[in-house]
């Protein structure tokens, strides 16, 4: 499991390894077509609302941690290891820039960017001001 993943679980959201691939979709279809059955349409993405899922934990918090800019905070919200390492390979998974890669406080706002990005793009729902 990635780093990312972790992410995703901890928000509820997908389950990579339950669901098929686009391509085993895809051949699934074409197998259903071939044999003169109808191919099942692919399920819709459930949306989860992340922004109330961390709201609710921040409260919950006793520390008082700012999700909405701070990758650390975030990671600490969902209680993640937050550490530079840990950082480190979240951002290479994600594919960083290099030049961000020996700047930490780049690669945190990039970092923070990229991953409320890519919990979007796998179903939750993050307002566009926190994806600007």
């Amino acid at each position: 499991m990635g780093f990312f993943s972790k992410i995703l679980e901890k928000l509820g959201i997908g389950s990579a390894a339950a669901a098929p691939s686009p391509t085993d979709a895809a051949a699934a279809a074409a197998a259903g077509t071939a044999a003169g059955t109808a191919a099942a349409a692919p399920a819709p993405i459930a949306v989860v609302d992340v922004v109330a899922q961390l709201e609710q934990k921040a409260a919950a918090n006793p520390q008082k941690l700012n999700w909405r800019t701070s990758i650390v905070d975030l990671l600490k919200l969902l209680d993640i290891d937050s550490s530079l390492g840990a950082r480190k390979e979240l951002a290479a998974e994600l594919g960083c820039p290099a030049n961000l890669m020996g700047d930490s406080a780049q690669m945190n706002i990039w970092l923070h960017k990229m991953v409320l990005a890519r919990i979007a793009a796998n179903g939750g729902n993050v307002p566009k001001d926190l994806l600007d």
